[in-house]
């Protein structure tokens, strides 16, 4: 059996050298929060009383046993791989996860409707965040808040503007601030002929979401792009460049700018897009994912471009400033080892960022000594990073190693394989 405790004490010497505070970054870590996204539970499918699948240019790939069916089971699978994810947690929803006696359309949701994920979070002592969906619905077939049916318009921006009346609920319940996340899958499979048209009802449509909610307090809105979707092949309303022009001309505080890891083109990365962004605004909302070619939202890995990001985060001081959430469905293997691993490897990331000589590194870079800068670069990515986080995890009693994996394995055998 592994000595945590030894293994810590050598790698806090080891980083002593060069002046890191492992203590201090443990606690950075600790202390951020990261949003875990509920629709891996459930492969998005949501409890709204209706017929269908997922529609919008998204979908969840396998058929893994074990789906939670109604609101119980998913709290109850979240709870259990919340066991074994370290640092401080949030909790992210859709709004098709409304739980209602009867059919309820997203135009007609409210507060009440959410009321047992309210009061499951204030007393787990966590926050809530929200999401605005606008998919997997019949009136999403012809476009949302982009439609040029103005009354199909009309139903969405009705949508929007209760989520973030919602949103505010959240906020009075928890005590904390309700990060909600506007994506719409608007777009075209073939090429258009009119581009301006539907993004300038989509401006429109936010613009009066934002206006009948300029009382809302404790929410903050971040406006997220995409590249294509199944089905929307040849053109997004939504594009990169609408959605950072929309946040930077808003020049509201709570609109800020959403980068999703799958949502660009596949050389380009999320990390070499942030300092851009915080030159002009003061905070991002980072949704976490692993794209496989394209936008597959497959489990975060501790890979490159994940410890790149925070690298990013850590290396600008914005780690503060960034809300962090994930967001990924794999239906193909089982979904509380996908929480936990995707979960674990973000916070991972995280530490990893922390553990560098950041300073030291700064000022050999405005020194002009560009061989040295590669050099202490290199070397951390072998430093003994794990086992600090060996440590980090065992002192938060969240499990060493794969120490957890049995204990989800018997959960699997226990819950999931008798549903």
């Amino acid at each position: 059996m592994r000595d945590v405790q030894k293994g810590y004490e050598f790698a806090k010497e080891y980083y002593k050298e060069f002046g890191i505070d492992v203590d201090k970054a443990i606690e950075i870590c600790d202390k951020t929060p990261i949003s875990m996204h509920c629709w891996q539970g459930d492969d998005v499918a949501g409890f709204e009383k209706k017929d269908g699948g997922l529609s919008g240019g998204i979908q969840a790939t396998g058929n893994y046993p074990g789906a939670a069916r109604n609101p119980e089971e998913l709290r109850a699978d979240i709870e259990k791989a919340m066991e074994f994810i370290p640092g401080e947690l949030k909790l992210n929803i859709h709004a098709n996860y409304q739980e209602a006696d009867t059919f309820v359309d997203r135009n007609e949701i409210e507060p009440k409707h959410f009321e047992n994920w309210a009061n499951w979070a204030k007393a787990k002592g966590i926050g809530l965040d929200f999401n605005p969906t606008y998919f997997s619905h019949p009136k999403s077939e012809k476009g949302t808040l982009s439609a040029a049916d103005e009354e199909t318009r009309k139903f969405w921006i009705e949508h929007g503007i209760r989520c973030r009346k919602i949103g505010q609920y959240f906020y009075k319940t928890t005590g904390k601030p309700c990060v909600i996340n506007h994506w719409t899958p608007d777009g075209d499979k073939e090429f258009p002929v009119d581009t301006l048209s539907p993004r300038l009802r989509l401006k429109d449509s936010y613009d009066k979401i934002f206006k009948a909610t300029k009382l809302v307090k404790g929410v903050v809105d971040g406006i997220e792009s995409k590249v294509f979707g199944i089905g929307v092949e040849s053109y997004t309303v939504g594009s990169h460049e609408f959605c950072m022009g929309y946040v930077m001309n808003a020049k509201k505080d709570h609109i800020i700018m959403t980068l999703d890891t799958g949502h660009y083109h596949p050389t380009e990365m999320v990390s070499a897009k942030l300092s851009s962004i915080f030159t002009f605004s003061d905070s991002v909302l980072l949704h976490v994912s692993r794209p496989v070619r394209w936008d597959s939202d497959h489990v975060v890995a501790f890979d490159d471009e994940t410890k790149a990001i925070m690298e990013e985060l850590v290396r600008m001081d914005k780690l503060k400033d960034t809300y962090i959430a994930t967001d990924f469905f794999d239906a193909s293997i089982n979904r509380i080892s996908a929480w936990v691993t995707g979960l674990r490897n973000v916070r991972k990331a995280m530490l990893y960022a922390l553990l560098q000589p950041n300073e030291k590194m700064k000022e050999i870079e405005a020194s002009g000594d560009v061989s040295a800068r590669l050099a202490y670069t290199q070397e951390f990515k072998a430093a003994p990073f794990s086992l600090v986080w060996d440590y980090y995890c065992q002192k938060t009693g969240k499990k060493v190693g794969l120490d957890w994996l049995s204990d989800v394995q018997k959960y699997e055998k226990d819950v999931l394989s008798r549903r």
